[in-house]
């Protein structure tokens, strides 16, 4: 199969790409392998100061996989994603999301996950789960740490789509520019990074990340377990099948 996620190391930089445009970034079975060892491979290589994460294409990320998860046996999957929660946060190097198009559900969990979330202003997002019988279970433990508890139960409830500049005041990401200065704020940020110490960088980290890194230990068993079991539900199923139907 091809490679739906790429790793370049260039400039003290190490860019993580996310290229499966055919069903929009979903987090598939591949998808989520490769981008834990392409995180894994940034990691090892000393010659990376920054992790940048992005998509090769406009949407960043879709969400779960309905097509594999309608098919059941999903907690391999739950887990997978707490662990790649974990590894970004965990990381010794700082992880900066670049988000030039729009996040669904749990594609959520991985800006949740990152130290430093860039965006263009006409970037939305959409927490989904609950109009399909689900709840955002597994990214709940890197957003709880980023929204207050007032966003949280108006993002997870109503499902409703917000847009880049309320992201910003909620805590979900750093920064929304203009699509055009993207680029150019990308640049200039992980420029400022890559002139950290490595000790630096990642005794730092250590302090921003201890309470993600605390819930994440704490609930991620039971918050895999949890979604495992909604989306394994006759409920769910159901509403999966129907809006699968839909978009052929």
């Amino acid at each position: 199969m091809s490679e739906l996620v790429h790793l370049e190391v260039a400039d003290r930089v190490a860019t993580i790409t996310l290229d499966s445009e055919h069903n929009r970034n979903a987090l598939s079975r591949q998808l989520v392998t490769e981008l834990g060892e392409r995180l894994t491979a940034a990691e090892a290589d000393d010659t990376a100061r920054v992790i940048v994460l992005r998509s090769a294409h406009r949407v960043f990320c879709s969400g779960a996989d309905l097509s594999e998860a309608a098919e059941g046996a999903m907690e391999e999957g739950a887990r997978v994603l707490v662990a790649l929660q974990r590894q970004i946060a965990s990381s010794t190097k700082p992880v900066v999301v670049v988000l030039g198009g729009p996040v669904r559900a749990g594609g959520l969990g991985l800006v949740g996950a990152a130290d430093i979330v860039l965006a263009a202003d006409s970037v939305t997002f959409s927490l989904t789960e609950v109009r399909l019988g689900l709840a955002p279970a597994v990214i709940s433990v890197s957003l709880l740490e980023r929204f207050s508890s007032r966003a949280a139960a108006d993002t997870f409830l109503t499902a409703r789509t917000f847009d880049a500049a309320e992201a910003v005041t909620m805590g979900l990401i750093t920064r929304a520019v203009p699509a055009d200065s993207l680029d150019e704020t990308v640049a200039g940020v992980v420029a400022e990074l890559a002139e950290g110490s490595p000790q630096g960088l990642r005794e730092t980290k250590k302090l921003l990340n201890a309470g993600l890194l605390a819930r994440i230990d704490r609930d991620g068993e039971a918050v895999a377990c949890q979604s495992a079991e909604l989306f394994g539900s006759d409920e769910a199923r159901e509403a999966m099948l129907a809006f699968l139907s839909r978009k052929r």
